[in-house]
């Protein structure tokens, strides 16, 4: 019974000394992410591991720029574009009465350019490691290269699927540089984990700011770990 008390008061305190909502935030931000990199990253890694386009290369050069760029650099650049006074800022505010700056849509937009390798990669090497004896013989038997693709093709490369879901999600909970340059530090709006432990360790917070990190590192460490585990009992590689 005391050790349940202590528990309690531990949750209480947790509870009312912190606000939630920087981590709240942050795995909103990471799930909405996460959701969009995987529509758009499928067909586009689907169309890598086949096309025979001549200038491919460059392609996936530009898919995989935000593995090497500095996330300061991407940040900027992302901030000068969607500034309202610039041209493309501009035309959303206009006809779309659209705002990307130093809002929740510009960060989730800017997360997903960041983190789009992530997602793109694992799945386009599950595409390629499958035989191409596979398709031929999903086309023979009549099936349209859309029901090959989610019906045959798909629940072959499970494994490369949840990679690519489980290392964008925690890229995205991860991310600094761009959300700081795109977004800023606004409280319920901007103000993701990343930030806050930045904003924590700046005031002098050490406490707060080891809360947030103590959460982040357990929830990542807990995702990671099933993962493997699911990848090595359950999932075998085609």
């Amino acid at each position: 019974m005391l050790f349940c008390q202590k528990i309690e008061n531990l949750l209480t305190f947790c509870i009312m000394e912190y606000t939630w909502q920087p981590l709240i935030l942050t795995f909103k931000l990471a799930f909405i992410t996460t959701l969009i990199l995987l529509i758009i990253g499928i067909p586009i890694a689907y169309w890598l591991a086949h096309s025979r386009f001549r200038f491919k290369f460059i392609i996936e050069t530009i898919v995989s720029m935000p593995l090497v760029l500095p996330p300061s650099v991407l940040g900027f650049y992302l901030l000068v574009a969607f500034s309202p006074v610039n041209f493309f800022g501009k035309l959303l505010d206009s006809f779309f009465n659209l705002r990307l700056v130093f809002t929740f849509e510009g960060l989730v937009l800017a997360s997903v350019i960041y983190s789009f390798p992530f997602m793109v990669h694992p799945i386009q090497s599950g595409f390629q490691s499958l035989p191409p004896s596979l398709i031929e013989a999903s086309y023979m038997l009549g099936k349209s290269r859309l029901k090959t693709l989610f019906r045959v093709l798909l629940p072959n490369i499970k494994p490369s699927l949840l990679a690519g879901v489980v290392i964008s999600f925690a890229h995205t909970i991860g991310e600094f540089g761009v959300v700081l340059m795109i977004g800023g530090s606004i409280p319920g709006e901007t103000k993701v984990a990343s930030i806050a432990i930045y904003d924590e360790v700046e005031a002098l917070n050490y406490g707060t700011a080891n809360f947030y990190s103590l959460i982040l590192f357990a929830i990542t460490f807990f995702i990671l770990l099933t993962v493997y585990f699911v990848n090595k009992k359950y999932l075998k590689p085609f």
